[in-house]
């Protein structure tokens, strides 16, 4: 048994996607006989009241339904800001003033790893800080990282490998990264095994990293394909009718839409009340699903 969660930005609807991830990650907890729980991550300005609740009317009419009182992560500040002060007290974070085009420059050099920030700001001294911050540039934080590889167990991809970097914390306008609020989050409210799309997968490592030096427990992970559009991008509203309620206008009723969601990756009808069989992770497929409309129109 293993809690889960699934945890969406309400800014906007959901798409079939979206709901496929939710669905996956509901079936591993309910199917265990374990607790699902939804976290809305909300930080973003993009962030809407209407979204949130248009995103858990949609889980409903999926059947996707969880346990206790949603969990806001703007209503949670206060423990994003203390795990912050504990790294900063153990020497663990420096400011970086880097705008994207310098650190997309700076990755670009034979000798950095791609995607990884090549540690340019750790290296200044106080007076470079200051002359930095009289220029006006707000700083974003990032964890001073050993850069040492890291290595965690997926139950569908198996070992993952990845170079831990000094990640962004806190943004610099002020808000708390994703790296460090999803680790907060998760052992805040007991997860244990967190259920995303694969495109989360390469950033895992640092996630891990991140829970070890807080004194965190690192959750089991089970990351599923994307589904993408015809053009090959990840599913989008550009890509037609791929809501929910769009498709319950062309006709396709909430429970339809779940047992082909379901059947997209191979799994049989989910009961129409009580929990699923146990989701054998294993036998999930690890390609992306290509959404052409087909398999969700009546």
């Amino acid at each position: 048994m293993a809690v889960g969660r699934f945890a969406p930005s309400p800014s906007g609807p959901l798409h079939l996607g979206n709901l496929r991830t939710a669905l996956l990650a509901w079936w591993a907890a309910r199917g265990d006989g374990s607790r699902f729980l939804l976290r809305v991550e909300d930080l973003d300005p993009s962030s809407r009241p209407e979204h949130e609740a248009g995103q858990r009317a949609d889980l409903r009419a999926l059947g996707v339904e969880w346990d206790g009182p949603v969990v806001r992560q703007s209503e949670r500040r206060d423990l994003y800001e203390d795990a912050l002060r504990r790294l900063a007290a153990d020497g663990l974070t420096y400011p970086c003033y880097c705008t994207r085009r310098e650190i997309r420059e700076a990755t670009r050099a034979p000798h950095v790893a791609p995607d990884a920030y090549p540690g340019t700001c750790r290296r200044l001294s106080t007076a470079q800080r200051r002359e930095r911050e009289a220029g006006g540039r707000p700083p974003a934080l990032r964890l001073r990282s050993p850069g040492d590889e890291v290595v965690v167990v997926d139950a569908l991809h198996g070992r993952v490998r990845g170079v831990v970097d000094d990640v962004v914390l806190r943004r610099n306008d002020g808000l708390p990264a994703y790296n460090l609020v999803v680790v907060v989050d998760d052992a805040a409210q007991g997860v244990e095994e967190v259920v995303r799309g694969d495109d989360l997968l390469a950033s895992t490592p640092r996630q891990a990293h991140l829970a070890t030096v807080l004194g965190l427990p690192v959750p089991r992970y089970l990351h599923v394909p994307l589904v993408l559009g015809p053009d090959g991008s990840r599913l989008a509203k550009r890509h037609g009718a791929v809501t929910l309620a769009e498709s319950t206008a062309a006709g396709l009723a909430p429970v339809e839409v779940r047992r082909r969601l379901a059947a997209s990756v191979g799994l049989p009808d989910p009961p129409a009340s009580g929990p699923p069989p146990p989701l054998d992770r294993t036998a999930l497929p690890t390609a992306a699903t290509t959404w052409d409309g087909s398999w969700v129109a009546p």
